[in-house]
C-alpha cells in the first residue's frame, strides 16, 4: 500500500523550551505549559488559538485532558499516545494527518517533567517481566548494556567509541547556554567513571533533570504567518519491534531501520543530504545504533563512524548539537527536544552552535528498551 503521507503540507512555527536542568516547586504540567506558552508566542498565537493537543506527562495518563484545562482549551483533537520517548514525534505524524484532513487548525504537541527536582533519579515506568525480573535487572540502564555489548562482541566496537559519542555531545553542549553539563569531557573521563551496567558507565548514560518542551504546528498555508522560517513536515513515520529487551529480534538492529526508511521516502531525500541530524542519546549506543539504522553509516560501523571528532562540532556530521540527552537535557522522556532543536537549526535560532546553511533536520525519537522508533524529516521553504 502505497504511503500518502502530506509531505511538506504542515509545518512547525513554535518550538520552545522551559526549565531545562533543576525547576524546583514546579511540577510537570506546570513545565509543559510555560513551554507551550512560550513555543505559542513564538508563533504569534494563543491557547485559545489551539484546537488540538498532543502530550505525554510523565504519570498523568489523562494529560490530554489536564493540559488542556490547564491551559483553558476546549481542543476538537486529543492525543496521549504513549509510547516512551518517541511519542512526541508519532504525535507529529497524527497532528501532520490531522491537520491536512481539516479535524483541526492548530496543533500544540507538549511535554514537562520534574524528575530530577521531583525524584532526583531515572525512573522507568515499565513492569519487568518475570523471566527478565529474575536476573535483577537496573533498567532501563542494564538493557542498553545488553545492546551495547552484543554491538561490542559482533563488530568489534570499543568502550572508547562509546566514549566518544557522550565527549561529541558535551562539545555541543559548551556552545548550548540552556544545556545542563557543559564542563569538560574527555574520553578518559567516560572511561574511568562509575561502571553502572557494563559496559556502560555512569558517563555513558543519559542525565536526569527537569525540563520541558513544545512545538506548534499548521498547515503550510498559513506558516508564513506565524514564523519567518517555518520548518515543514516533509516525512514521519514509526515503528516497533518489541516491548521487553528479551523479546528484541536483534539486540544491534532497532526499528529505525524501518521507520526512517519509510521518512525518507516520504520527504523524497537521503541520509547523505540530511544537513543537521538530533538522535535520542539516552545511552551512548543509542547514538550509534540509530546512525547505522538511519543509513549515515553501514551496520556495524558506527563505532567508527563516530570516531575522531566526526559528529562532534567541526565534524562531518552534526548530531545533536544541543548536547542531546547526554550533556543537555533528559527529564524522563527526551524525544520532544530533538524536533525543538531540529527546529531551532532550521528556523536559524541555535547561536553558536547554528550550522549554517541547514535546509534539512533529521528528528529521531526512542521509546521503552529499543522498543518504539520515529524519524522526523524537516525542512526549509527551499525543500519543497
Amino acid at each position: 500500500m502505497k504511503d500518502a503521507f502530506p509531505r511538506g503540507q504542515t509545518a512547525i512555527v513554535g518550538a520552545a523550551t522551559f526549565g531545562i536542568g533543576e525547576a524546583p516547586g514546579l511540577d510537570s504540567i506546570d513545565l509543559a505549559a510555560a513551554a507551550s506558552l512560550k513555543a505559542l508566542s513564538m508563533a504569534r498565537l494563543q491557547p485559545k488559538d489551539v484546537d488540538a493537543v498532543f502530550v505525554c506527562l510523565p504519570s498523568d495518563f489523562l494529560s490530554g485532558l489536564s493540559v488542556s484545562e490547564y491551559l483553558g482549551i476546549q481542543p476538537r483533537f486529543t492525543d496521549n499516545n504513549r509510547t516512551g520517548g518517541s511519542a512526541f514525534l508519532t504525535h507529529i505524524q497524527t497532528a501532520a494527518l490531522a491537520l491536512t484532513s481539516g479535524q483541526c487548525d492548530v496543533a500544540l504537541i507538549c511535554y514537562g517533567s520534574n524528575q530530577r527536582s521531583g525524584a532526583g533519579k531515572l525512573v522507568s515506568a515499565q513492569k519487568q517481566p518475570y523471566f527478565e525480573a529474575l536476573y535483577r535487572p537496573v533498567m532501563p540502564v542494564s538493557a542498553y548494556a545488553l545492546a551495547a555489548s552484543r554491538h561490542m562482541h559482533e563488530f568489534g566496537t570499543t568502550r572508547e567509541q562509546l566514549a566518544a559519542v557522550a565527549v561529541a555531545a558535551r562539545q555541543w553542549a559548551k556552545k548550548n547556554p540552556d544545556a545542563f553539563a557543559r564542563d569538560d569531557l574527555s574520553v578518559e573521563d567516560v572511561l574511568k567513571a562509575r561502571m553502572v551496567a557494563n559496559p556502560l558507565s555512569v558517563r555513558d548514560c543519559c542525565l536526569v533533570t527537569d525540563g520541558a518542551a513544545a512545538i506548534v504546528m499548521t498547515r503550510a498555508d498559513r506558516a508564513p504567518d506565524h514564523a519567518a522560517q517555518p520548518a515543514y513536515v516533509l516525512g514521519a513515520a514509526a515503528a516497533t519491534s518489541h516491548l521487553n529487551i528479551s523479546a528484541m529480534p536483534d539486540l544491534t538492529v532497532t526499528a529505525a531501520r524501518q521507520s526512517g526508511a519509510r521518512a525518507f521516502a516520504q520527504a523524497g531525500v537521503q541520509a547523505a543530504d540530511i544537513d543537521v541530524v538530533e538522535l535520542y542519546d539516552a545511552f551512548t549506543i543509542n547514538t550509534i545504533l540509530f546512525l547505522e539504522d538511519l543509513g549515515f553509516c553501514k551496520k556495524g560501523e558506527g563505532g567508527a563512524f563516530v570516531a575522531d571528532g566526526r559528529i562532534a562540532p567541526g565534524g562531518a556530521l552534526p548530531v545533536n548539537t544541543n548536547g542531546g540527552g547526554l550533556s543537555c537535557v533528559h527529564p524522563g522522556m527526551y524525544g520532544l527536544f530533538t524536533v525543538v532543536e531540529a527546529v531551532q537549526q532550521l528556523m536559524g535560532q541555535a547561536g553558536e552552535r547554528q550550522i549554517a546553511g541547514a535546509k534539512l533536520a533529521l528528528a529521531h525519537g526512542n521509546g521503552g528498551t529499543l522498543s518504539s522508533q520515529a524519524t522526523t524529516i524537516l525542512g526549509t521553504r527551499d525543500t519543497l
